[in-house]
């Protein structure tokens, strides 16, 4: 069988999908990443075979800030749902959602030519990548997302779908039939190849879904679970990471692409003083993808700083993680067992993951317009003192292992492909 993942080229995206990548070529199957010209070293780094789509110019931004996330504050809108939120708002959220789909638009041409060429069998696509259906339909492959995090465009449609169907109150004037952004997004693609719309091409004719089910919006896709095993990169395991911690560990990671770094900035606190409400604590803390301290000064006692250390390198030795709701650094936690302080910083469910957390009693969750120093240090003793938060990680990642995870998954794919396959 051969395999095609369609990528959105942001190193998180690409962490994503590795495991099951892998767990593909494992079983012998073939596996190609379709990717952005200038971010195919994600895929080959992760030994994966790697085809650009695409220009250069093309979602520049977004590659930009792989390596430098002083560029991530351009790339945050309003993409964070708030479930809760009222129809106009909701109605609002979709016209942005479907404008930022339309992005990925001028690759489809690309992609139909890649799977001409290649003949994939599956098609697994990131949910911001809605060309890559349209590539499988032109070519007959199956085709299916691959969630990366909540779903939130699946669930914004249903909205969507339901608003427009409601019927008028008795009595009640019709409302106006609101604009259904789909169709300016879709038939640009669509019309070229001759095709009409399907709400599959949105959706894929399933989802690959990696987050607990309990996190899972009621959504209308068919959602195949798979456990997350966590990828975060790897690098050369420093010699004083298997000496055993004098006190206890914390990391504080502000994600594989830096969103966390935002942290500061809404909070109003400084790195600086964070870093030393964690040791006042008596606690060792280990830095990943830090902001830096100010110039000239040094790391204090018990601080060190690292520009990237895998967390599956870091976090069996910690006693507790600060992340800011990403959901690999909460998959990273969950698998590792470590308590969790989330202070998230809102693109697309960090606060949804915070709460989940706290829910399943596996850490706790501090809000930036709550954050203080106070508040932050009185979470984090809790986190490190109290002997139920180390119960509730154990219990969370028992949860998971009940998942089917990657290489489980395969065969699961494999007879999906032959059904939809045309």
């Amino acid at each position: 069988m051969r395999v095609l993942f369609c990528v959105f080229p942001h190193t998180s995206h690409l962490h994503a999908v590795v495991p099951l990548a892998w767990a593909l070529q494992n079983a012998g199957h073939e596996v190609r990443v379709a990717l952005h010209p200038d971010a195919l070293n994600l895929a080959t780094d992760a030994g994966l075979s790697a085809v650009a789509i695409g220009t250069r110019e093309h979602l520049g931004e977004i590659v930009a800030a792989n390596p430098d996330p002083a560029k991530l504050p351009k790339l945050t809108g309003s993409m964070a749902l708030d479930p809760a939120a009222g129809p106009g708002r909701l109605q609002a959220q979709w016209l942005h959602y479907t404008a930022m789909l339309a992005q990925y638009r001028p690759v489809v041409d690309d992609l139909v030519a890649l799977a001409r060429r290649w003949r994939p069998d599956l098609v697994l696509w990131d949910p911001l990548c809605v060309p890559a259906a349209v590539a499988a339909e032109v070519t007959g492959a199956a085709h299916a997302r691959f969630l990366w995090g909540q779903d939130n465009i699946a669930w914004l449609r249903a909205k969507q779908l339901e608003a427009a169907a409601a019927a008028p109150a008795p009595g009640a004037t019709a409302p106006r039939p609101r604009r259904d952004p789909v169709r300016s997004l879709m038939r640009p693609m669509l019309e070229a190849y001759g095709l009409d719309y399907r709400e599959e091409l949105l959706l894929g004719q399933w989802t690959v879904d990696p987050s607990p089910e309990a996190m899972r919006l009621p959504a209308a896709p068919v959602y195949v679970p798979m456990r997350w095993v966590p990828y975060n990169g790897g690098s050369p395991v420093p010699a004083w990471l298997d000496e055993p911690p004098r006190r206890p560990r914390v990391a504080l990671t502000l994600g594989v692409g830096g969103r966390g770094r935002q942290l500061f900035e809404e909070a109003g606190v400084t790195f600086a003083e964070v870093v030393a409400a964690i040791t006042g604590l008596g606690a060792e803390v280990v830095a990943t993808g830090h902001p830096g301290l100010p110039p000239g000064a040094e790391a204090p006692e018990g601080v060190r700083l690292v520009d990237y250390l895998p967390l599956n390198q870091l976090l069996p030795t910690c006693s507790a993680v600060i992340h800011h709701g990403g959901a690999g650094s909460f998959a990273a936690a969950v698998a590792h067992r470590v308590p969790q302080l989330v202070t998230p910083v809102p693109f697309w469910s960090e606060s949804e993951t915070a709460r989940y957390v706290e829910e399943r009693g596996a850490g706790l969750a501090l809000e930036t317009d709550q954050f203080t120093l106070d508040a932050f240090s009185a979470r984090l003793r809790r986190l490190l003192t109290e002997d139920a938060f180390r119960d509730g990680a154990l219990m969370l990642a028992k949860e998971t292992q009940g998942v089917p995870g990657p290489a489980e998954l395969v065969p699961v794919l494999a007879e999906l492909t032959l059904r939809h396959r045309r």
